[in-house]
């Protein structure tokens, strides 16, 4: 797992650990976040009410190719860490290589676990792990109009039509 603020390869957990201990909500979000839009910063926002702290957890740029194809990400990792490390809703930032995020929830253990809109209905995969140290999952609303995958296929059109 890498993680990218410079306090130390473990500070998200450690402020995680520090909240909890005093009776603090932990609150983690997760996703790609390639191209960082006003969907992603509705979710964060959302996500930060929630809670005491936010850490996000974000798909590596090996995983991000795995789950969206060749040309993806648009933005590396280590450059959407930072961004979502400069909002003020986020409070730690946490990299996964692998396709899910359970490894890394197994570490992080979030009281709230927050999707957005789009998975309105579903199962979350993930929600029988948060469940089993009593956590819960929250899907907050989905901001519509705001798709990275939808926001770049536009943009090759466009650039195809050139």
């Amino acid at each position: 797992m890498y993680v990218p603020q410079s306090d130390g390869p473990s500070a998200p957990l450690e402020l995680a650990a520090r909240v909890r201990a005093r009776g603090g909500k932990v609150v983690g979000a997760g996703g790609c976040f390639d191209l960082l839009h006003a969907g992603h910063l509705s979710l964060l926002h959302q996500a930060r009410r929630l809670g005491d702290v936010l850490v996000v957890c974000i798909n590596s740029d090996d995983s991000v190719r795995r789950l969206k194809g060749h040309d993806r990400p648009v933005v590396g990792e280590r450059e959407r860490a930072a961004l979502l490390e400069a909002l003020d809703c986020v409070d730690g930032v946490l990299v996964f290589g692998e396709d899910t995020p359970e490894k890394v929830l197994a570490e992080l253990r979030p009281d709230i676990w927050v999707k957005g809109g789009d998975y309105a209905g579903q199962r979350i995969t993930e929600a029988d792990l948060v469940e089993s140290w009593g956590g819960e999952v929250v899907v907050v609303p989905y901001l519509d109009g705001h798709s990275t995958t939808n926001r770049i296929d536009q943009l090759t059109q466009q650039a195809g039509a050139r």
